[in-house]
Formats: C-alpha cells, sequence, structure tokens
C-alpha cells in the first residue's frame, strides 16, 4: 500500500503528459503549415485555437479549489511555441484571459465564462500591457470609468491588443475617473486603493471599435488590435474585480509566468535549426561561440526553474515575486540569444525568407518586447 501511495504521489507531480502531447500533434499536423501565414499576417488561426481547447490547452491552470497549478499550461504552450511563436503568444492570452475568469471573486462570471474560454469556444485576450506599465510608474492608465446604475461608463483607448475579433473577449482595467490611486506612479501593486477597476470587454459591443494596426515586424496574424471605448457601458456582471489592486497582486505571477512558455519553445526550436545545420555546416559552425549544446543545457536550467515557481503561482512572498521577474528576465534574454545563434550557424540559408531561423529571431524579439518587456523587468527588480 505505502508504494502504491508513493506511485500515485509521483505521478500527481508531474504535468499532465497527455495535453502536451495532443497539443504538440496538433501543432505539428495542423499549426505548422500556417505559421508563415500567421507570421505575415494573411491567417488567423482561430480554429486551431479551438482545437488546442478542445484537448485542454487552455483549462488545466484553472483552480478547482485553492491552489493553482501551471505547469501543464506552459508545456502546452511551449509545444505550440516549437512551431509559431505567434500562436504560442496567442496561446498566452487565452490562457492568460482564463486565469482572470477563474480567480475572479464575480462568482457569476466564472461561471458564465468559465467553461467557454477554457475550452476555446470563446476566445480573447488580455489588455493589461497599459495598467501593467501604469503599476509600476512607466505610464498613466489609458481607460476612464464613472459609475452609472447598473455598472460604469468607460471611455478611452489601447494602442495594442491581441488574439481578438469581433466575437472575442478581453481582461483590462480602467481607472474611476476623480480616483486615480495606484496609477498615480507609486510602483506596486499592493495598496489595494480603490481607483482602479478590471472588467471583461466585450468586442461585439457596437461602442466598441477594433482597428488594425500598422504591420509588425513579426507576428501580424495575432488579431492585435487598436481599441477605442466610446462611453461604453460595462454591466456589473463583467466586472472582474473592484477593487483591481488587491486582484492584480494575486493573479501577476502567473501572468508572468504563463510568458515562459513562449520562450521555452522558441528557444527549443532554435536548438533543432543549429541541430540541423550540424551535418553540412558543423565544420565550420564549431569555431562559432554559442553551441546548440549549451542552449540545451540553458533550456533545462529554465525548464526547471519555471516548472518549480509555476506550482505556486499564489505564493506571496517577496523573495518568490522576484524569483518570478528574474526568470522571465532570463528567459526573454535566453530568446534573443537563440535565436541570434541559430542565424549565425545557418548562414546564408537562414537569410532567406523561406527559412524559419529568420522568423524565430524576429519573434525573439517580441518575447523580449511583450509586457513586461526586458526594461521593465529590470526596473521591476531595481523596485523590489
Amino acid at each position: 500500500m505505502g508504494s502504491l501511495a508513493l506511485s500515485r504521489v509521483e505521478a500527481s507531480d508531474q504535468p499532465a503528459p497527455s495535453i502536451a502531447g495532443e497539443v504538440a500533434r496538433i501543432a505539428r499536423e495542423q499549426l505548422a503549415p500556417l505559421a508563415m501565414g500567421i507570421d505575415d499576417g494573411s491567417v488567423y488561426p482561430a480554429d486551431v485555437m479551438r482545437k488546442f481547447g478542445e484537448v485542454g490547452a487552455w483549462g488545466s491552470h484553472m483552480p478547482p479549489e485553492g491552489p493553482a497549478d501551471l505547469r501543464c499550461a506552459i508545456q502546452a504552450m511551449a509545444a505550440i511555441g516549437e512551431v509559431c511563436g505567434a500562436t504560442a503568444f496567442m496561446a498566452w492570452c487565452q490562457n492568460t484571459l482564463v486565469w482572470y475568469a477563474a480567480n475572479s471573486t464575480n462568482l457569476k462570471l466564472a461561471k458564465r465564462f468559465g467553461d467557454g474560454f477554457s475550452t476555446g469556444r470563446v476566445l480573447g485576450g488580455t489588455g493589461l500591457s497599459n495598467p501593467m506599465k501604469s503599476f509600476f510608474g512607466i505610464e498613466r492608465l489609458k481607460l476612464k470609468g464613472r459609475k452609472v446604475d447598473g455598472g460604469y461608463i468607460v471611455r478611452g483607448a489601447l494602442p495594442w491588443v491581441s488574439n481578438l475579433g469581433p466575437d472575442h473577449y478581453f481582461g483590462t482595467i480602467f481607472e474611476r475617473e476623480g480616483e486615480p490611486g495606484i496609477a498615480s506612479g507609486e510602483p506596486g501593486i499592493a495598496s489595494g486603493e480603490p481607483g482602479q477597476v478590471m472588467f471583461l470587454a466585450d468586442c461585439s459591443d457596437p461602442a466598441i471599435t477594433l482597428t488594425p494596426c500598422k504591420p509588425f515586424l513579426a507576428m501580424d496574424g495575432t488579431g492585435t488590435y487598436g481599441v477605442q471605448f466610446r462611453d461604453v457601458f460595462v454591466p456589473d456582471e463583467l466586472i472582474l474585480a473592484d477593487p483591481a489592486a488587491p486582484f492584480v497582486k494575486k493573479i501577476r505571477a502567473g501572468f508572468i509566468l504563463l510568458q515562459a512558455g513562449m520562450a521555452l519553445g522558441l528557444i527549443r526550436d532554435c536548438i533543432k535549426i543549429m541541430d540541423e545545420v550540424g551535418g553540412p555546416l558543423g565544420h565550420i559552425n564549431r569555431y562559432l561561440p554559442q553551441q546548440p549544446v549549451q542552449f540545451g543545457e540553458l533550456a533545462a536550467e529554465l525548464e526547471a526553474e519555471t516548472m518549480a515557481l509555476a506550482r505556486d503561482p499564489y505564493n506571496e512572498e517577496e523573495t518568490y515575486w522576484r524569483k518570478v521577474i528574474a526568470l522571465r528576465l532570463r528567459a526573454g534574454d535566453a530568446s534573443v540569444a537563440a535565436a541570434h545563434a541559430a542565424m549565425l550557424h545557418c548562414g546564408a540559408r537562414g537569410y532567406l525568407k523561406s527559412h524559419r531561423a529568420q522568423r524565430r529571431l524576429r519573434e525573439a524579439y517580441f518575447v523580449a518586447i511583450v509586457t513586461p518587456a526586458t526594461k521593465q523587468l529590470r526596473k521591476m527588480l531595481a523596485d523590489s
């Protein structure tokens, strides 16, 4: 009986391999042929995103009661990222939307949207780039809201929100008019001041306008839009948290840790690229200072640290928070380094538009600049 109990404990201590394995299969079979189109903006992979949801990619990190575990979600995202960095980013958007709804104290909202978001029947993203910057004194909140009967009237504009479409949702934050609260520039989000409210935005609302962005360096098929709020009525049923500050403190580690999936998948594929050219170019590539074996060791270190931290995303200790920030910083730096090395290993063949090495390099820079960007992470470490 003792050995049986031990085996169960050991099994439960590992991420569910079946979900990540199914995600990897779908990515190879259905996502890979679309990767170039997603990169150039001619394809938004809604059907594949829903397929991932059907096999559990968006629901494994929902906390049933008490603790949450992000490991399987990150491994599934990494499997997507090995094929397409843009879709891994959309996976992070979807997982983050699920994370918001699952942690909301608005139980009616959680019940209404939780299953739709986690299965992929309803797609969407996160509009926390501006709020996350505001919480650390980099920007001011761009959305304003005033209380009315049954909800709020919200106005303003967000320049970039991803994984959107006319029937999608996303989570973001507005500042109550006349109550600037913590958006005044003080670093940190633990004060609990009442100036901010987090809510779900419904893209089908006629008072919300989605405007396509100018072409990006990469990843144009990510459903990224500028979003204009023209006196949008946000009913109480769509409020995720009021006040927002304690809620954001609870979900912030998960928000950042989930991004590790993008980095891990990209680094793994960059190692594959270097290995693929090892035969024809190994005799000259051996003179390059960075080799695939080194990145393999680095990826293993990052994955081990990520998995350890992802087991406890509600940890409130400041030492844990610093570890999360430092890990995310290392992951961004490692992504750029691995993609740079892959380009050098490929040489001229990697410079072709048809070769994925140059796509990986462009995607890697996104990992380093998506909120929280490298410079913000360094500021957060300095402030903490």
